[in-house]
């Protein structure tokens, strides 16, 4: 695999080599000190460019200049209705080359707007960039309101009815998606709460909560792990039940902080719901 040095010199030496590229600007992972560096870490490239068109689905100035990608990935040629081109001029190719080295390379060319996330100017030829000063906070967690605390908590007991209702059904695949996302979305909203309440709101969760084990206690990260179950229907019971339990736990630690109100009923009527529908003991009077 090519040492990051390597791969910078690469990335500053096309640029430099090239006049219609004015400036690079490194975002991601790699231009944040406070993330461990390791071997995954994508190079999240931005070329500003005078002009967008040469660039535009030119893969072999791609194979060119890089040289060919193991596997690549053009958003904005994408016609899949999850993941929708945004259609404003720009390009990105997203690459993997074949000594396991990532290249998110963007190609812009409106100029660039400071919103205060992490970035690393590497170069600009005529001074394009604005001074940019990069916001600490950008990525930590942020403390909710009342009333989004009180929406989260009542969605995440809310759609349990119908993770239930698809096991009764037999219906995995169904009950699988709201549990996986409906209710997991919820419970790591919560989540990342909890550990802001713990660290004050000074770290960020990462992306899709991957950093939960570095943040979370033993015993609530066990809890979490538990969350995950198989395609049999007793363990997925049993991760269900798990997520209500640490949800729980956390939200009323959460409301005690900011003096909301948990409430209560929707746990306890929800629990109850899901234990006659376990216990198959709805019945018709």
């Amino acid at each position: 695999m090519r040492s990051e040095k390597e791969m910078f010199e690469l990335i500053l030496h096309i640029a430099k080599e090239d006049e219609r590229i004015r400036a690079v600007l490194l975002s991601g992972s790699r231009a944040n000190s406070d993330i461990p560096k390791d071997i995954f870490q994508d190079y999240d490239i931005t070329y500003f460019v005078t002009d967008a068109k040469p660039f535009y689905n030119n893969c072999d100035w791609i194979e060119e200049k890089f040289g060919k990608p193991a596997i690549m990935q053009l958003p904005e040629l994408m016609s899949h209705p999850l993941l929708p081109p945004d259609g404003d001029g720009h390009f990105a190719y997203l690459m993997i080359f074949k000594d396991g080295n990532r290249i998110d390379l963007s190609i812009e060319f409106t100029p660039y707007i400071d919103d205060g996330e992490p970035v690393v100017v590497l170069l600009d030829k005529d001074k394009f960039l604005p001074d940019i000063v990069p916001n600490k906070m950008y990525w930590c967690i942020k403390p909710p309101s009342e009333n989004i605390f009180a929406d989260t908590c009542n969605e995440f007991w809310w759609c349990l009815n119908n993770v239930a209702k698809g096991i009764a059904r037999d219906e995995l695949p169904y009950a699988k998606n709201m549990f996986d996302h409906y209710v997991r979305d919820m419970l790591n909203q919560m989540t990342e709460w909890f550990i802001g309440v713990d660290i004050d709101f000074t770290v960020s969760s990462g992306k899709m909560g991957k950093y939960f084990k570095r943040y979370l206690p033993q015993k609530l990260y066990e809890m979490y792990a538990n969350t995950y179950s198989d395609s049999n229907y007793e363990n997925f019971w049993s991760s269900i039940f798990s997520a209500c339990e640490l949800f729980r736990t956390m939200a009323d630690i959460v409301a005690e902080h900011f003096g909301f109100r948990y409430n209560r009923n929707d746990d306890e009527n929800m629990m109850m719901y899901l234990n006659k529908v376990k216990n198959n003991s709805i019945v018709i009077e």
